[in-house]
């Protein structure tokens, strides 16, 4: 025999072995799968025989809650005097009247809901109305402003500068407004008695038409005070009280016996009363 034929035997020989091992690995690793997959089969099996056994011990129990539940129902319905079917209805009853108090609470939310949003409008109206008083009260400080401006000032028969003087009964109340002083107005006639205005008495002794003139005579502080020949419209200044407070007479308009205007006094004078003659 050659070499080259003991050669090729040799290479056959090994290649044999070769998958001949590859065969037994193959086996071997089949083998292994397989006792794996047993065990875990096994495992699974066991899960689901301890599963079955749990829901079948639930079971039994819900069984037992259902008969005891059942007996107290019985005995409840006994001890009420109730069967069944009246618990059943009792029941029903109780989930009717839930549902119509729930309804009722419903149409009350509703209800509240359209008295708040009444109460809104309201507010929107009274805030409206707010505004527009706003508005008027702006409108009449204008007005008195623009009316103040025209008053006049001037010095009284004292030589003291006097405040502002008002020729008419509408530049008084526009005086009066302000709350400078207090404002108290008269009519006086001749030959009448001492007439009490503020806290003191004046008495008219003339009234000339033709020059627009009068005279008369204050009494303050148990005194009389004579003021003779003023004018119309003149600021009259006279002191009077335990805190000789300076008081003013205006005349505004003269007529036959009689003249008609006010007097003045600072805010913290007293306040008027009955002059004793």
């Amino acid at each position: 025999m050659s070499d080259e034929t003991v050669v090729e035997q040799r290479s056959y020989s090994g290649l044999f072995l070769f998958l001949l091992a590859m065969a037994l690995l193959g086996a071997v690793a089949a083998l292994l799968w397989s006792y794996t997959l047993s065990s875990r089969l096994s495992q699974t099996e066991a899960h689901l025989l301890t599963a079955e056994q749990q829901n079948d011990k639930l079971a039994a129990e819900l069984d037992k809650t259902n008969a005891r539940l059942k007996v107290n129902q019985e005995e409840l319905g006994h001890s009420l005097g109730l069967t069944q079917k009246q618990l059943e209805a009792r029941a029903q009853d109780l989930l009717r009247r839930q549902q119509a108090d729930a309804q009722r609470f419903e149409a009350a939310q509703v209800n509240t809901q359209k008295q708040i949003g009444a109460v809104s409008s309201d507010v929107s109206s009274v805030k409206t109305d707010v505004g527009g008083v706003k508005s008027d009260v702006a409108q009449t400080k204008t007005e008195l402003q623009s009316a103040v401006s025209q008053l006049q000032s001037m010095k009284g028969d004292l030589g003291v500068q006097s405040g502002l003087i008002a020729t008419n009964h509408s530049e008084l109340e526009t005086l009066k407004h302000r709350g400078d002083r207090n404002y108290y107005e008269f009519t006086l006639h001749k030959g009448k008695r001492p007439t009490t205005v503020s806290t003191v008495g004046l008495e008219l002794r003339k009234a000339d038409t033709k020059r627009n003139r009068y005279t008369l005579n204050v009494y303050a502080d148990d005194k009389k005070i004579e003021k003779k020949d003023r004018n119309i419209n003149e600021p009259v200044q006279f002191y009077t009280g335990k805190d000789n407070l300076l008081y003013e007479l205006v005349v505004n308009s003269i007529s036959k016996n009689e003249v008609q205007g006010y007097i003045s006094t600072p805010k913290n004078a007293p306040q008027p009363v009955t002059v004793t003659k």
